[in-house]
């Protein structure tokens, strides 16, 4: 496989570092290709603006449509066509990041702002005319998985725990990125309490990371929906049948209830000290 593997930390001594080496090694060990966008050592612009798509700053900007045009006439600045082509390049996508106040850093949210332009990674019609998303779309046949540490403990990132279940969190990036432009999406690798991870368990993690990259051309997907599946109606809302009674994200889900993960018991070792990432955390999440 081609693997591209993107990485947000502002931090190359850290946790994060250490196990995005591990896991670029694991793959060429493997046979893979392997390529990397690491956003902070080139310092992406997240910002989306006119330049972005060569329209005068006296012009009004619609996103979309000014994105559309551009990727349709080649027009994008070159920053964005280079991701682009890297992700042409690529059978799979490795997004690395910390949680950070719930969410991704700003650069990454940038990185997908301006890379996933309209008519490239959504917007995309088929031959009968139909808008290709949710399983289908400018990335289908690819494969999509998130790398991601975390200050909190697993248990408060559970069903019941304060922080909200970790499939729930990444629901956004999951299911509204990745399966929305096709990608088939790989269950996520995560490290919990990784700013309080002692060294003695550094060597338990990046074993298990090089379990789940070993898998990775064959893991089962996490098993989203398809728009047009049949199970939506017009305005994309599950029909009566489906799930009767039910609401919330796992409706989503054509099994009953959302796969929190997919990790080997040596990820989820609990941990109670250790300066080994002070940096990477949930940014007060935990």
């Amino acid at each position: 496989m081609n693997v591209l593997w993107i990485f947000a930390h502002p931090e190359q001594r850290s946790l994060s570092a250490a196990l995005r080496d591990e896991g670029i090694r694991a793959l060429r060990e493997l046979g893979h290709e392997c390529r990397q966008s690491d956003l902070y050592a080139m310092r992406w612009n997240p910002v989306v603006d006119g330049p972005d798509f060569g329209q005068p700053c006296e012009e009004r900007l619609i996103v979309g449509a000014s994105s559309k045009r551009a990727y349709g006439d080649g027009t994008l600045s070159d920053d964005i066509r280079a991701e682009q082509e890297k992700i042409a390049w690529a059978d799979a996508l490795i997004v690395q990041f910390p949680l950070w106040w719930f969410g991704m850093p700003a650069i990454l949210k940038g990185w997908f702002d301006r890379v996933f332009v309209k008519g490239y990674a959504y917007g995309v019609k088929g031959p009968d005319g139909r808008t290709l998303r949710y399983g289908d779309g400018g990335l289908a046949g690819k494969r999509a998985m998130v790398v991601l540490t975390v200050g909190a403990p697993e248990p408060g990132m559970g069903p019941r725990g304060a922080h909200g279940d970790i499939g729930d969190l990444l629901f956004p990036l999951q299911h509204g990125t990745f399966w929305y432009s096709g990608m088939a999406v790989v269950p996520p690798h995560v490290v919990y309490g990784a700013d309080r991870l002692p060294a003695e368990a550094y060597e338990d993690h990046a074993a298990a990371l090089r379990a789940r990259l070993a898998a990775l051309p064959t893991a089962d997907p996490i098993p989203f929906r398809h728009e047009n599946g049949g199970d939506y109606d017009e305005n994309l809302v599950l029909r009566p049948e489906v799930m009767p009674g039910r609401s919330g994200l796992t409706v989503h889900y054509s099994t009953d209830g959302s796969p929190r993960r997919e990790a080997p018991a040596a990820s989820r070792c609990t941990t109670s000290s250790s300066p080994a990432e002070t940096r990477n955390r949930t940014r007060r999440a935990g």
